[in-house]
């Protein structure tokens, strides 16, 4: 599968999450390098304060060892910004050795000022954005945004 194929995966996965008016709806996929799904997850999956990346992460042994090759397929920008635990996406995708993260949607201004792909990319790991499945990663969100699809301001 290519890399648009596996975010639309994790932009599918977002539909899974349980409504909330405090928080993204987003989906996470990790595949390794040769092409194989490790794990998948969404936010709220089995804990309302869960997060797709941190789910995803955390059906995987910290010592698995392709995660070294892994990449991090997710709806929404990993967050950089956490009320809910101690240790933000971006810190954990860093903690886990991924060098890799392929993200739909930049995070829009509506609870934090986020910048998961900036810390990544500074950290070494590589960042590659698909904006052209932005629209599908916001559809579960579509609630939080008001006048979506044409919600101004909102990074594309």
């Amino acid at each position: 599968m290519s890399d648009r194929d596996w975010l639309e995966l994790a932009c599918d996965l977002a539909r899974s999450c349980p409504p909330s008016e405090t928080a993204f709806s987003v989906g996470a996929v990790v595949v390794s390098a040769d092409g194989e799904e490790i794990s998948r997850g969404y936010s709220r999956e089995g804990d309302p304060t869960v997060h797709a990346e941190e789910s995803a992460l955390g059906k995987i042994s910290p010592d698995d060892p392709r995660l070294a090759g892994a990449t991090v397929y997710s709806s929404l920008e990993p967050c950089s910004v956490r009320r809910s635990r101690p240790r933000t996406c971006t810190r954990l995708i860093l903690d886990s050795g991924v060098r890799r993260v392929v993200m739909a949607w930049r995070e829009p201004l509506v609870f934090v000022d986020c910048h998961g792909a900036e810390e990544l990319a500074a950290a070494g790991v590589t960042v590659l954005e698909i904006p052209e499945l932005a629209d599908r990663a916001r559809e579960p969100n579509a609630h939080l945004l008001p006048g979506f699809p044409g919600f101004p301001g909102l990074p594309g």
